[in-house]
């Protein structure tokens, strides 16, 4: 096998999805994981698929047992980045619900001890995203959404980022640590 190589994967939050995306495509060595709203997300901010899997592995949601997450148990994948991320994910990881693609993945990473980064959608009480059309728009988390961030962040092998620019960083980290 080749060096091991970053899972990233993207829910239906389109929370700064655009810069996300940006930055994921300038990283060498990366396999893409979509849920099913992600894909639907990719579509609504004009991001074409085809053009990514160009790049890079694309992996969607569309079987029932999550077949590619078992990778984690041979050592394939060094970090998980989930990036952007739905408050329901985090819901979801947060009760240990594996029953997607991108919960798969984070439960099989935990389980793996394989470290994940996670960008939150929900991370502040007031927040300013963009919707499609580059349109900035503030939206209001409530309080069980904010509630399960902060849960995920005392999570073993878990970091959290609340920007961009620190997901940035973070994976930068990472990377750097590995060679």
């Amino acid at each position: 096998m080749k060096s091991p190589r970053l899972a990233w994967a993207v829910t239906g939050s389109g929370h700064y999805i655009e810069e996300c995306l940006a930055f994921m495509l300038t990283l060498d060595n990366v396999d893409l994981y979509l849920s099913q709203a992600g894909e639907e997300v990719l579509k609504m901010y004009g991001v074409s698929l085809a053009d990514v899997k160009d790049k890079m592995p694309v992996y969607r949601d569309k079987a029932a047992s999550a077949p590619p997450v078992g990778k984690f148990y041979k050592g394939y994948y060094h970090t998980l980045v989930m990036a952007p991320t739905t408050s329901n994910t985090i819901a979801k990881c947060v009760l240990g619900i594996a029953d997607s693609l991108v919960t798969n993945l984070y439960s099989q990473a935990g389980k793996c001890r394989v470290p994940s980064i996670v960008y939150p959608c929900d991370i502040a009480p007031e927040m300013e995203t963009t919707a499609p059309g580059n349109k900035k728009v503030m939206v209001y988390p409530r309080p069980i959404d904010l509630e399960a961030t902060n849960k995920i962040k005392t999570f073993p092998f878990t970091q959290v980022v609340e920007n961009v620019d620190e997901l940035k960083a973070a994976v930068l980290r990472r990377l750097a640590s590995l060679t």
